[in-house]
């Protein structure tokens, strides 16, 4: 795996605000190359150092195994769930010109 991809993923990843998650798709799309299995790639490598969390599928389940941790984090962060869920329509993270509340 390249290493300037791993990097543009886990940048983008440190950008996404508490309360808020990025589907591997979406971070795919917004660094530009990848899809979301090479995304998955690079969170289940290297992924333990950023906010691993807010990286979710794109129905808002965590990732397989880390779901409990995953959405204790998400909870305390106040991020909208139902059930096993994040509500993605209510907390998708739209990239850094949307942080200011204008892209929901």
């Amino acid at each position: 795996m390249r290493e300037d991809f791993v990097e543009a993923v886990l940048s983008a990843v440190e950008l996404i605000p508490p309360g808020q998650v990025a589907s591997y798709g979406d971070l795919a799309e917004y660094v530009g190359s990848g899809g979301p299995r090479q995304i998955g790639s690079v969170m289940s490598h290297y992924g333990g150092a950023v906010c691993w969390w807010r990286v979710v599928r794109a129905d808002g389940r965590p990732a397989d195994g880390l779901e409990v941790r995953a959405l204790q984090q998400l909870r305390a962060e106040g991020a909208p769930i139902r059930g096993d869920r994040v509500i993605m329509k209510r907390a998708r993270w739209r990239g850094p010109s949307a942080s200011d509340g204008s892209g929901e």
